[in-house]
């Protein structure tokens, strides 16, 4: 029995097997899991400006200026690569080298990312540099120790002037017979005076005279041109060929020291400042020409495994995209309309005014005048990739001969974005009319441009919003009846 209970007592220990670990495949991460930031992208040249805008973690949107923002936010890091994409099309990327915060407590963009653009198709700048094989100023040709050498001295040295070198003495006269002149002390073409002894009684000779001789006069009285010596003409030429080219170029305002009468006239004071003045304010026009351009406003995007860029552009057929303009011209025409009958409808007067007691029924509403539009754009983007655009126009309306309340209100913000039915007819997808009294109940909406902010293929509206709250931006998504709002970053969390 006890042999028995042993054996069962063993039985009932419980027996643990080793399991082999199995090994770990290199998973990929899912689709959504990595984030992908939006930002809108000022282009100017070279560089650019990155406004975060939104952050895309775990689908759902974040204010990419506040994410993670310990000590920058996560959208802003250094290194970080955008793609800017207009119409879904890539046009470059933009590399952030820099985050820039303002501490106002009214700036309508806290934080900016500062970098690089780089445009598609462009080759990367090289920035480095080659040493130089020999130095400047430096000949280590040889095994000698280096020398240090002026840039001259590389010059032929030049000949000594005879004229200027004393003959030996005791050679008496230069017309002395069996006694020859160096060539260089003649005069070249002129007479032998300037080169002849002073006193013929010394024996010695003296330097030549640095002047040029004078002129021997004719039997009639007149002067005759003696040419300059060939020495003298050449070392002027070279010192005025020096100081032109050397000297002035250094420095424009130091004087020029030159032999002769000058073959020019010296620019005056009056012609160097307005020079001067004509330069610079053609500098300066181009300076302003190009600064008052204003920089190009694009999307850009950030996401290291998203979906490759593809165009959302809609092309129409001949004739096609004027007809569907003036479509939305007419639907927004009734849309002011509209609104400015509901501003007079309810707006309270500061008099009410008493009925007549003799009045029967009501006089007919006067019908209001047909609306004018300005700074209308109308885009047609294809959102879905079926050849069905969304059309989106955007203008300022005022009325002609309107109330003083609907004048006060002038003018109106429009933002109306339809799209056709199956029997081509439009079908209003969002319809925004504001005014500047009306901000906080309906923000003004900007276009920047359609993208696809959340990664699915299909594209998304990015607008920017102007509200009594502040200024920000939104995103929608059209759908078939209307326009669902994914992100507003004045009530983001």
């Amino acid at each position: 029995m006890a042999g028995l209970t042993q054996c069962v007592a063993q039985g009932a220990r419980p027996q643990i097997t080793p399991q082999r670990n199995k090994p770990q495949e290199n998973k990929k991460p899912k689709k959504g899991k990595e984030p992908r930031a939006l930002g809108v992208l000022e282009v100017n040249g070279g560089k650019g400006t990155l406004i975060p805008v939104a952050i895309l973690i775990d689908g759902e949107f974040y204010d990419a200026s506040a994410y993670k923002a310990d000590p920058i936010p996560m959208a802003l890091e250094w290194g970080t690569v955008y793609e800017a994409e207009q119409s879904g099309d890539s046009k470059g990327l933009f590399t952030v080298n820099g985050a820039l915060h303002s501490k106002s407590p009214g700036s309508a963009h806290p934080w900016v990312g500062t970098g690089t653009y780089l445009p598609r198709g462009s080759e990367v700048a090289k920035t480095s540099h080659k040493a130089e094989d020999v130095p400047v100023g430096l000949d280590n040709s040889g095994d000698e120790p280096p020398r240090l050498t002026r840039k001259d001295a590389s010059k032929p040295a030049a000949a000594p002037d005879a004229s200027s070198t004393p003959a030996p003495s005791g050679s008496g006269s230069a017309d002395k017979p069996g006694a020859t002149a160096p060539a260089s002390s003649q005069p070249a073409g002129g007479s032998s005076t300037g080169s002849t002894t002073t006193g013929s009684t010394s024996g010695q000779q003296t330097p030549k005279a640095t002047n040029p001789p004078a002129p021997e006069k004719p039997a009639d009285g007149h002067s005759t041109p003696v040419a300059a010596p060939a020495s003298q003409t050449s070392s002027s030429e070279s010192s005025s060929g020096k100081s032109s080219s050397g000297e002035s170029g250094d420095n424009y305002y130091r004087p020029t020291l030159r032999r002769g009468k000058p073959t020019t006239a010296a620019p005056s004071d009056e012609d160097e400042t307005v020079a001067k003045k004509g330069g610079k304010t053609d500098s300066a026009a181009s300076a302003g020409a190009a600064s008052a351009s204003p920089p190009q406003m694009v999307a850009a995007i950030s996401d290291a495994l998203g979906p490759d860029p593809q165009s959302y552009k809609f092309f129409w057929k001949t004739g096609e995209e004027e007809e569907r303009r003036n479509q939305m011209l007419a639907l927004a025409a009734d849309e002011v309309r509209a609104y400015a009958a509901a501003l007079l409808k309810n707006q309270i007067p500061a008099r009410p005014v008493a009925p007549k007691s003799g009045a029967v029924g009501h006089k007919a509403a006067a019908k209001q005048a047909q609306p004018v539009f300005e700074n209308v754009q109308f885009h047609g983007f294809d959102v879905w990739l079926t050849s069905q655009p969304v059309m989106i126009l955007s203008a300022e309306a005022h009325i002609p001969g309107a109330t003083e309340v609907n004048a006060a209100a002038e003018p109106y913000s429009v933002m109306l974005v339809a799209k056709t039915d199956i029997y081509g007819n439009l079908r209003k997808l969002f319809s925004g009319i504001t005014d500047k009294f009306h901000l906080d109940v309906t923000p003004r909406l900007e276009l920047i441009d359609v993208v696809d902010a959340d990664g699915d293929g299909r594209g998304e509206l990015l607008f920017r919003e102007s509200s009594d709250a502040g200024s920000g931006y939104l995103i929608y998504r059209a759908t078939a009846d209307k326009m669902w709002k994914m992100f507003d970053s004045l009530h983001a969390e």
